[in-house]
């Protein structure tokens, strides 16, 4: 039997892309799904992971929401509650990765990252723990946040996404400790360069690879498994890992 098995894992983001690959990893594992989308535009594909998470024999819902509003956030996790009436597992992973100099910022843009990578994350944080508590006090459960190396390493061309990320592992770290008394254990992977950035062309990994110290790009089940084994381990709260072929000790952007 599983560890997953009858579990209840919640993944922003999981229509496309990292998101995606971790709810089906959970899935594998034997996890009930709630597949998130943030915009119609990714409706379809949130409907189409669901229905890879019922192949693969668990049971799915999605939902569509905005993390950084606090009354979306609250209707979301009044789903997940009517649906399933507990929360084993969040994953926090939705997030936006803008480049724009310091000095080209506007407030408009620097409130869309902060509310999208930082605020959501919060609200997501807040309602996750209060449903573990409220539906499964004895056992807890586990919240990851999905930050980046460019919370621990200044992004000149990403000033903004850098601060956010910075603000995810502290909220980790705070969250780990707060939330320790109620069993809910709190976890940050940052993944290094496991695809090719939205809006980019492919010809861009080499560039990517040559600028790691591991000289190969990743792919989005390693950050998947990072979830998985920081969820399995009970012995982990406010870890920071980092699977991302070196970039951390690189130093610079990739």
């Amino acid at each position: 039997m599983s560890v997953f098995e009858n579990k209840v894992v919640f993944v922003t983001g999981s229509a496309r892309r990292v998101g995606r690959a971790i709810a089906l990893a959970f899935a594998e594992q034997g996890a009930n799904m709630v597949i998130h989308h943030s915009s119609p535009n990714s409706a379809e594909e949130a409907q189409s992971a669901a229905e890879e998470v019922r192949k693969l024999g668990g049971d799915a819902i999605v939902i569509g929401g905005n993390q950084a509003d606090s009354a979306d956030v609250k209707r979301m996790f009044d789903a997940v509650a009517m649906h399933y009436g507990k929360l084993d597992v969040m994953v926090n992973s939705a997030a936006i990765f803008k480049r724009t100099n310091l000095l080209d910022i506007t407030e408009d843009e620097w409130d869309l990252v902060m509310n999208i990578n930082l605020k959501g994350p919060f609200l997501l944080t807040q309602n996750a723990a209060r449903l573990m508590i409220k539906g499964n006090r004895e056992q807890g459960g586990v919240i990851i946040n999905i930050s980046d190396n460019s919370g621990l390493n200044a992004w000149a061309s990403r000033p903004h996404h850098s601060i956010s990320k910075a603000g995810v592992i502290m909220l980790t770290q705070v969250s780990s400790l707060a939330l320790a008394q109620h069993k809910i254990r709190v976890n940050c992977v940052i993944p290094g360069p496991v695809l090719v950035p939205a809006g980019s062309d492919e010809s861009v990994l080499d560039e990517i690879a040559a600028a790691l110290p591991i000289g190969h790009i990743g792919n989005p089940g390693n950050v998947a498994d990072a979830c998985i084994f920081l969820v399995k381990n009970d012995y982990a709260t406010g870890t920071i890992l980092r699977v991302d072929g070196g970039e951390g000790l690189a130093g610079g952007e990739t």
